[in-house]
């Protein structure tokens, strides 16, 4: 272990992120690893998730590895299991795990891609936080932040199921943060403009004027460093340029 850990604001720590096989799961798991936490990846692609655990390693710093389908509650149960059992605590969780679907008029959006679209950007936060917001609420203290995007705030044309998941997501999240304030669990929501990442290049926008997935990551260092007296519930996260 890298000494400096010790020192480190999350030292001792358990944070733990959906989607860390790729961008911008990946971005934030090695985050909160460098700044000291003992870093669960989740995600359906083994190898994906190795990869990130071999980054994180090669770092001077600790994860751990645990397959797991958001949309599949028993999958969440399972690994809301493991964590208690083998941590016995869960101080961030990152509800980072989504996807696009089809681009398209809605009015031609096969049922199945609508529900592939909701099942995991919206109903699979609600598995996460309902197997493992009650390890935080015995704790009396945690920090929730669920990976949105602009599009859950403003009119996405030919993406309508993705955007309607995450007006979702920013609404649940709202909601949650009032429920969990009790508890001292701070819930906050980011929500990133286009992110250019191996997942979503976005093809015939300027990379290099895109949100990168280390963005992200910052913005949620800054959530999970906060002074214990407050939290910031919403970030919106836009490129300097239009790219």
């Amino acid at each position: 272990m890298n000494p400096s850990v010790s020192q480190s604001p999350l030292a001792g720590q358990i944070a733990l992120v959906t989607g860390a096989g790729r961008g911008i799961g990946a971005a934030i798991a090695c985050k909160l690893s460098s700044l000291g936490a003992h870093s669960i990846l989740c995600g359906r692609s083994r190898a994906a998730l190795d990869h990130t655990a071999a980054a994180i390693q090669k770092s001077g710093h600790q994860s751990a590895v645990i397959e797991c389908d958001v949309t599949d509650p028993l999958s969440v149960e399972s690994l809301a299991e493991r964590v208690e059992h083998t941590f016995g605590r869960l101080d961030v969780l990152v509800n980072n795990a989504g996807i696009m679907g089809p681009q398209g008029p809605l009015h031609e959006l096969p049922p199945e891609a609508w529900d592939a679209i909701f099942n995991t950007n919206l109903r699979g936060v609600y598995y996460m936080i309902r197997s493992l917001a009650p390890l935080m609420i015995r704790a009396r203290s945690g920090h929730i932040i669920n990976i949105s995007s602009l599009a859950g705030k403003h009119a996405l044309p030919n993406g309508a199921a993705y955007a309607a998941s995450k007006w979702g997501l920013n609404g649940l999240s709202y909601s949650l943060a009032e429920e969990l304030r009790v508890h001292n669990i701070r819930v906050s929501v980011i929500c990133p403009g286009s992110v250019h990442t191996e997942f979503s290049p976005h093809e015939g926008k300027n990379a290099e004027k895109m949100l990168q997935s280390s963005d992200v990551a910052r913005a949620v260092e800054m959530l999970v460093t906060q002074a214990p007296q407050s939290f910031v519930s919403e970030i919106l996260l836009r490129p300097t340029q239009k790219p």
